[in-house]
């Protein structure tokens, strides 16, 4: 269960193929660059424990400095390479990193003047290649195993690292996720494995990591782009691809031309992290036909669900039943509720992660009985299947009533003037908030009052007028994460100048 066990095979399957260029990276060259990295690392002075930062784009690099760093026994720490140097400088020191890898496309150079002696700056393509060309390409001799510290965003405030459990372990040994994918997925030594999100965030990196732990092949996108990922499954005989909901708005939004696809090795298509709206993976099903498999979670792993196509299909719009720990639906008081019940999700049994530096943000995170939540409301059917409902941060309160925007921005993003949308809370003298809708049209020209009041007629046509958006703005593009996460603080900042 590590790259290092198929440095000798004979059937030429590499570990990483960059998807758009080609270029390939066999496990004996990934064991090699990754063995000198634990050597830079060791020889800099960083002992297991101790933390790093990664700020790449998909690189053939990535790989080979998270591994150097998982047999060193460090944390690494990815870094959204859509940041600030600010808002990086901060993660790093926030993290305790020690060094940065960084990419020669980034302002590296502004990070280091920022961060000071904080940390060592390596440059991949510079010098990062200097300060390891010369060091061994065997083993380091204390080898234990590391893990990856990912920063949440969350939905207000500066993000928080998310410090995992790391105990002394070897390096070879099986971690959970591996055994997860191996269970509920079928990845194996023959899985080729599709990864078009960015690797610095959490389920492409670890996903990816798990496929070389199990000896199968990563393909990583350079960036994603939706006619590139259609060719991707079908050039390289994809057999499991991880995506999130825009990524499927994104395909489907593809003219005919272009939606030609024919990839029969292609079996199984997991996506989470963001809602997808029932229509979408409806059409999504209709077209690749009962592959899709869901899961929600996060990087807290306070607990999981997972859902397989047949599942979903007979219950439309479900996360799926619980994988890891017991999932409980709770109102503001920490009462338990009865089945079809909307209220607060909650597991137990899989508690034990902390926020770097936030024990207070930690503590909310549990109750009394140390069930823990994502903060996302929901509620359980009688068979215990689970249907979220939106964030609780996300709640509007409009004259005491709540309100669920994920319901309205899922039944605007089907209407076909619509590419993107997100819809929140503003302020509103007499009912404290109304609801409000941004949308990114499909044809900017259309951007206007004509499409504003077309937008609110449809959605009232369809759903109780008091969710529907009472005012909608448009943008010419949404901010989003590449993995899809829709950063809507950003958006409902505006309105709300201290939500930022």
């Amino acid at each position: 269960m590590h790259p290092r066990d198929y440095t000798d095979r004979t059937d030429g399957r590499p570990a990483l193929v960059m998807a758009g260029s080609g270029e390939t990276v066999s496990y004996a060259q990934l064991d090699a660059r990754a063995n000198r990295v634990s050597h830079l690392l060791r020889k800099c002075g960083l002992k297991a424990g101790d933390r790093i930062a990664i700020w790449l784009e998909n690189d053939p690099r990535y790989p080979e400095i998270a591994w150097g760093a998982y047999n060193a026994g460090l944390l690494f720490v990815p870094i959204t390479t859509r940041l600030t140097i600010d808002e990086a400088a901060y993660i790093v020191r926030d993290s305790g990193s020690r060094m940065v890898f960084a990419s020669a496309a980034l302002d590296h150079a502004g990070l280091a003047a920022e961060l000071g002696d904080a940390a060592q700056m390596l440059v991949a393509g510079d010098s990062y290649e200097a300060a390891v060309a010369a060091l061994p390409t065997s083993p380091i001799t204390d080898e234990t195993r590391g893990a990856a510290m990912v920063y949440s965003s969350g939905t207000t405030g500066r993000p928080k690292g998310i410090t995992p459990n790391l105990a002394s372990a070897p390096v070879g040994e099986p971690v959970g996720l591996t055994q997860t994918l191996t269970g509920l997925y079928g990845f194996d030594g023959n899985t080729t494995y599709l990864s078009p999100a960015p690797m610095y965030h959490t389920a492409p990196l670890k996903f990816s990591m798990a496929v070389q732990q199990m000896g199968g092949t990563v393909v990583m996108m350079e960036k994603f782009d939706a006619a590139a990922a259609l060719r991707a499954l079908e050039r390289y005989n994809i057999t499991h691809s991880q995506w999130v909901a825009t990524m499927f708005v994104r395909m489907l939004q593809l003219p005919e031309a272009e939606r030609v696809l024919s990839a029969p090795s292609h079996k199984v298509a997991i996506h989470s992290a963001a809602p997808c709206p029932v229509p979408v993976k409806q059409a999504m099903m209709a077209w690749w036909g009962p592959i899709l498999y869901e899961y929600y979670g996060g990087s807290e792993s306070v607990g999981q669900t997972a859902i397989g196509p047949h599942e979903w299909l007979e219950r439309p719009g479900s996360v799926g039943r619980a994988t890891r720990g017991v999932v409980h639906i709770v109102d503001e008081n920490g009462t338990e509720l009865p089945p079809n019940t909307t209220g607060l999700v909650m597991f137990e049994g899989c508690g034990g992660f902390s926020y770097h530096n936030d024990p207070e943000k930690t503590a909310r995170a549990y109750d009394h009985r140390g069930w823990g939540t994502l903060g996302d409301i929901g509620h359980l059917d009688a068979d215990g299947y689970l249907f979220l409902t939106d964030r609780r941060d996300y709640v509007i309160n409009a004259g005491g009533v709540n309100i669920y925007p994920q319901e309205a921005e899922n039944l605007l993003v089907s209407h076909p003037a619509v590419a993107d949308v997100a819809v929140f809370g503003v302020p509103n003298a007499e009912y404290g908030e109304e609801v409000k809708a941004v949308v990114q049209p499909r044809d900017p020209a259309a951007a206007g009052p004509d499409l504003a009041a077309e937008l609110i007629a449809w959605c009232r046509d369809r759903l109780a007028h008091n969710k529907c958006p009472r005012t909608i703005d448009f943008e010419p593009d949404m901010p989003r994460e590449p993995t899809g996460k829709l950063l809507k603080r950003l958006l409902k900042a505006r309105y709300w100048p201290t939500a930022a």
